[in-house]
């Protein structure tokens, strides 16, 4: 097991990676403050996962309330949100009761934003199962629900208590996933850490291959390049921003094509080679910075071409994200590989030329 923290002063709280993890419940019991526990799990999770948590957290005397949700990014709403509300308020959980998301970025982000609403707030933990949530998602805090008009504009910042990355939930997820969870792992390369970029054009076909001591290092590298960023901006008012290489037009390509549609994951691949030739285009990265990125994004099984939503759909959506600031839209762009920065001067022209030749 490879343990870390996310230095947050008295909020601090540890991330533990590795392999049979969840029958560890010896190592939930320093986050929860009542033998009580909500497990927000869904229909695809639940099956797999939620008995071995619940028979470990019995074996410490915890009970544990299962609230099995629909699967899907098109359910992360109001009307799934409520029925975590219904299942709290029915089994009379209380403020010091925690809920522990089970599942993928979808259930991650749904629970802690019920946890960070339900009686103004009530810790939680995050149990996450797919590589996209163990390397971004259930670190840092943001919890969220989309609304038809944006993804994850309704939210708020609630650290867990804890994270708990077992390793062996990756041998049953699909391909499709631990493709799109690559996306965000590439991320991490290019914004701030060029050698794991260049460990990952030398290891991809073993990290498709789920090689577990290639996922092991990939995952805590990650973790540990977020959890810094985390320690020195939480609410995302300077540096945490790079975090989101790719993700103004990846959220523009979920909400235009549907949510569920494309994954995250391959709406941030595609969203992130948009933003490299951008990046071109303002005289930043180089021309060979953008083959190598979109070499890398290929070789991952990844989309590198957006799909055609139309220019204006895609500025309409772009201008509705939460990323936009005194109404002008921010972007994160590349200098170089590894070497990211936040640009909001960019001309609606040059934007249309990127999404004129985005294919």
């Amino acid at each position: 097991m490879h343990s870390l923290t996310v230095d947050l002063d008295h909020r601090s709280y540890p991330i533990h990676i590795g392999t049979n993890l969840l029958e560890r419940a010896d190592l939930l019991l320093p986050a929860l403050e009542q033998k009580k526990t909500a497990i927000v799990t869904n229909t695809t999770v639940a099956p797999l996962y939620l008995d071995r948590l619940r028979k470990a957290l019995e074996g410490e005397g915890i009970e544990s309330i299962p609230v099995i949700l629909p699967d899907g990014e098109q359910f992360k709403n109001w009307e799934t949100l409520n029925l975590i509300y219904d299942a709290l308020l029915g089994n009379r959980c209380e403020r010091s009761s925690t809920i522990i998301a089970l599942g993928g970025g979808v259930i991650g982000d749904i629970s802690g934003f019920a946890a960070a609403t339900y009686q103004r707030g009530v810790p939680f933990i995050q149990i996450p199962t797919t590589l996209l949530a163990q390397v971004d998602s259930s670190v840092g805090g943001k919890t969220a629900i989309n609304h038809p008009l944006g993804k994850n504009m309704i939210g708020a910042f609630h650290q867990p208590k804890l994270v708990l990355a077992d390793i062996d939930t990756l041998n049953t997820l699909p391909e499709r996933e631990l493709k799109a969870g690559i996306a965000e792992i590439i991320k991490y390369g290019l914004i701030r850490d060029l050698p794991f970029f260049e460990w990952l054009e030398k290891n991809m076909e073993g990290l498709l291959g789920r090689n577990s001591e290639m996922l092991s290092y990939a995952i805590a590298r990650s973790c540990e390049n977020k959890a810094l960023v985390v320690a020195r901006d939480e609410r995302e008012s300077g540096e945490r921003a790079l975090l989101n290489l790719g993700h103004t037009f990846g959220h523009a390509i979920e909400n235009g094509m549907g949510y569920g549609n494309w994954l995250h994951g391959e709406a941030v691949a595609a969203g992130t080679v948009l933003a490299a030739k951008l990046s071109l285009g303002l005289g930043m990265l180089n021309a060979a910075g953008l083959e190598r990125i979109t070499q890398l994004f290929k070789r991952a099984g990844l989309p590198t071409v957006a799909p055609d939503i139309g220019v204006e759909r895609y500025l309409q959506l772009m201008e509705l994200d939460k990323k936009v600031e005194g109404g002008k839209m921010r972007f994160v762009v590349l200098e170089k590989i590894g070497q990211a920065c936040v640009k909001s001067d960019i001309s609606l022209k040059t934007l249309s030329r990127i999404l004129e030749a985005h294919g």
